[in-house]
């Protein structure tokens, strides 16, 4: 199985797989750099989200 990678929440920071427990972290990702980028990947997220939600509710 390859590596995988998280952002803990609560030391905001990346950890491999031995680290804090899941429900402080995001993830898991496939790579370093995609878990350093977790929490602007959840920002354009949650942003796409919200314009779809605001598109579906123009009817």
């Amino acid at each position: 199985m390859s590596e995988q990678w998280w952002f803990c929440l609560k030391h905001m920071r990346v950890e491999p797989d031995q680290g804090c427990p899941n429900k402080d972290r995001m993830g898991p990702y496939a790579s370093e750099v995609e878990a350093a980028d977790a929490l602007k990947t959840a920002a354009e997220r949650n942003k796409a989200w919200q314009a779809q939600d605001q598109d579906d509710g123009d009817d």
